[in-house]
């Protein structure tokens, strides 16, 4: 029998020598106390210990406490019982009509001590993540990787708890590490609070609901934490209908079986965007709005090519300011302009395309632009909807790229970015690569830096650092090859 603390019986359960199947319990979900509320109090036939598996189902179900009647020849004499506490799981044995036990006063105190040494305040309203990399690439890498999705739950507001990192010699195909990992994993987090789970690699639908299988707690992947970024973050009407198109064409796959895994999406990280009528469509449906959404992109398109030539009909330059995200290129060109575009020290805390005039001497402007921050292995879906955006940059006479020269994986960045530009076709076009935050970096390091890459160095906060790079923008559009070009 199931019970909740009450004493209302919720689920009375048929089991077999074997074993019992304790049914879905969504109707009394954990919420963001450390155990569920429920009881679990079954029968063993032979007066056999708890089992493995009994032990595994308090810990993955968060029960309040379970309970094993001995019906063997001394019958209903003993009664075993096991409950979660701080430092693991505590086991007893009672004589079942001589038991003194105040259970509401015991699962009262017990919540109370787990909550003290969990490390987070327990009014913070935010999700609670743990952060899990699962692959066989070189140890340095995933752990510079795990960083950046450090920075990507911080700018969707998540709070970090822990980080997991696993080079398995062989990488599981239904659930990335081996299964019995996977539930150690889950009762870790489930120990330290966590609602959420973000795994630094992409899940293939069938990793997805497997993992999901295991535990109640929301899984996601480092693609959806950016598709939810980004859906928090879009405000035109052309950002928006983009990252709506990415999400559906993400989730797609997902929605055939998924029982309850995207639906413990929504509302929360994972589920923003596409509201849940959207998401519980069946597939055809999903696949007509993808559709309309396509052809609203197609005239989204059509738009921003008469603006361009609108532009060249006045012969004004085009530079768009490229780079990895936050790097500080809303910064540089509300500078550049004085103007007031959104700034924000978070990843992808600009996704809509700003452009402002810059006046140079003897009366010449130039027409500059802020672009969507890159990142590396950014999702096929993303990159796929943002293309029509992205193929503004086809139109820029010149690509300042902005390098946060005091990111330590800054030469990564310049990689991955020029990376993107080569997906997009863009390797050809003019480019001049500039070093931001200057004054975060040793003049000497910031100097040979500079030397090596053929770079301008300047910080986008301070003004009085622009003239080099001024001057080499007026260099390549009025006197270099960009003017014969031109004309």
């Amino acid at each position: 029998m199931l019970l909740t603390r009450g004493g209302v019986v919720t689920h009375v359960i048929m089991g077999d020598a074997k074993g019992i199947f304790i049914p879905p319990l969504e109707d009394y979900p954990l919420g963001r106390r450390p155990l569920r509320g429920l009881r679990l109090v079954h029968t063993h036939l032979s007066g056999e210990e708890l089992t493995r598996d009994d032990l595994t189902d308090l810990a993955l179900l968060r029960l309040d406490i379970i309970a094993a009647v001995d019906v063997g020849d001394e019958a209903l004499s003993k009664v075993r019982v096991a409950h979660l506490g701080p430092e693991g799981i505590d086991n007893s044995v009672h004589d079942l009509h001589r038991t003194e036990f105040d259970f509401e006063d015991f699962v009262r105190s017990l919540e109370e001590e787990m909550n003290r040494l969990r490390v987070f305040d327990q009014a913070d309203p935010r999700e609670r993540a743990i952060l899990i990399s699962v692959s066989s690439r070189p140890r340095y890498e995933l752990e510079d990787s795990m960083e950046e999705l450090k920075e990507l739950a911080a700018s969707s507001d998540v709070l970090v708890l822990d980080t997991v990192i696993q080079r398995p010699k062989k990488i599981h195909p239904k659930f990335l590490m081996g299964e019995g990992r996977l539930r150690d994993l889950v009762i870790e987090a489930l120990e330290k609070g966590a609602t959420l789970l973000i795994f630094d690699q992409d899940l293939a639908p069938t990793q997805m609901r497997s993992i999901s299988e295991v535990t109640e707690l929301k899984v996601i992947d480092r693609s959806q934490l950016i598709l939810d970024i980004f859906a928090s973050r879009a405000h035109s009407r052309d950002g928006k209908v983009q990252v709506e198109l990415a999400q559906l064409k993400h989730r797609l796959p997902r929605l055939a079986g998924k029982g309850t895994a995207m639906s413990r999406l929504m509302g929360g990280i994972g589920g923003r965007g596409p509201g849940e009528m959207k998401l519980e469509a069946d597939r055809r449906r999903v696949r007509d709005r993808i559709g309309l959404l396509q052809k609203q992109i197609k005239a989204q398109r059509e738009a921003r090519r008469q603006r361009k030539q609108r532009r060249v009909s006045r012969g004004m330059p085009i530079v768009s300011i490229i780079g990895y995200t936050n790097a500080g290129k809303s910064t540089l060109l509300n500078v550049l302009t004085r103007s007031k575009t959104f700034v924000e020290e978070k990843m992808f805390a600009t996704l809509d395309t700003a452009s402002r005039r810059l006046r140079f001497p003897r009366e010449r402007e130039v027409v500059i632009t802020d672009t969507v921050g890159f990142i590396r292995d950014l999702p096929k879906d993303l990159m796929s909807a943002f293309r029509a955006t992205l193929e503004e940059l086809e139109d820029a006479d010149l690509l300042l790229h902005l390098v946060d020269a005091s990111n330590p994986r800054f030469e990564a960045h310049i990689t991955s970015v020029e990376n993107i530009l080569d997906e997009l076709g863009l390797l050809r076009k003019e480019r001049l690569l500039v070093f931001n935050k200057a004054d975060m970096v040793g003049a000497e390091e910031l100097k040979n830096i500079c030397v090596r890459y053929g770079a301008i160095a300047v910080s986008a906060l301070d003004s009085s650092t622009f003239a080099p790079l001024l001057k080499a923008v007026e260099e390549r559009i009025w006197n270099g090859k960009l003017a014969v070009t031109r004309v």
